[in-house]
């Protein structure tokens, strides 16, 4: 996750305008959608059995992914969504740097040491802490968007653009392509069970585990083993402050981020398993 080394490079806009035309085709259907759910509800009473099991599962996945991340050779099970994670890492400092007048060089996924983002400009102030931040917001959103099948059917549209920009930027080895190739796999698959519903609970998944690795990686990097090539630790050598400073904001900031997400989630769809169902076969139906 140590960012950024500075290299020369250029890319085709192809692959931003395929993207562009996707979020283009689907767009009036997604809006008229989101406006009903949200409109629906905006309080936070827990009344419907969907928003309970979701939250039961939300408290599952947190204790799981927790107890995968810290067992040897058991946490090995939690590789392929760690690389997703490490996928919207990266996502967030390319991102970033071309919203900040830089440009991509090319992205890098390792199981071992996470992700790296090659790229030339931007300003670090920014790019430094998206990482963390960003797939902390995405996280977030997932999870929002786990409270409700429709919801999930959008987030899997939005993940497949990003997918598609990470495979486009990314660095053409077998282990970035076949990680975003069984992600959008998965996602495909649960389209076509039982008119999505397990596609939530997949969304949720990732949501919590993109959350969470902020607070997991930044800990591990330094609390536990004090490793100096972090994100936080460039970020402190070049805006003052400490590492383990900087790393702490962070963690807050995810954890904040998290429960935003869930309480939003809560707010925003109040509808039983009939009624989500009964909405997922009439946007985007695949039975």
């Amino acid at each position: 996750m140590a960012p950024v080394p500075v290299l020369d490079g250029s890319f085709t806009e192809h692959p931003i305008r395929s993207a562009t035309a996707v979020v283009i085709a689907v767009g009036p259907e997604v809006v008229g959608h989101t406006r009903r759910l949200l409109a629906s509800r905006r309080d936070l009473t827990v009344a419907s059995d969907a928003q309970k099991v979701t939250l039961g599962v939300i408290a599952a996945y947190v204790v799981v992914i927790a107890i995968l991340w810290n067992v040897p050779y058991v946490r090995w099970s939690l590789w392929p969504f760690k690389m997703l994670v490490i996928a919207f890492h990266e996502f967030g400092h390319a991102v970033t740097a071309c919203c900040t007048g830089g440009h991509v060089k090319s992205i890098s996924l390792d199981p071992h040491e996470g992700g790296v983002t090659h790229m030339v400009g931007g300003k670090g102030a920014i790019t430094l802490p998206a990482g963390y931040l960003g797939s902390s917001l995405i996280g977030a959103l997932l999870i929002f968007c786990g409270f409700n099948i429709v919801a999930s059917k959008i987030a899997s549209l939005i993940l497949a653009v990003c997918f598609l920009l990470t495979l486009w930027w990314g660095k053409k080895d077998w282990l970035t392509i076949l990680t975003i190739l069984l992600a959008v796999g998965l996602l495909v698959a649960c389209w076509f069970i039982v008119h999505a519903e397990p596609l939530r609970f997949v969304v949720l998944f990732i949501g919590v585990m993109s959350s969470l690795y902020s607070v997991w990686d930044i800990c591990d990097d330094l609390i536990l083993r004090k490793v100096n090539s972090s994100d936080a630790s460039v970020f402190a050598q070049r805006y003052g402050g400490s590492s383990q400073c900087w790393g702490v904001v962070w963690s807050i900031i995810s954890v904040l981020f998290m429960a935003a997400g869930i309480i939003a989630g809560i707010a925003a769809f109040p509808q039983s398993f009939a009624q989500q169902e009964e909405d997922s076969k009439n946007f985007l139906p695949t039975r």
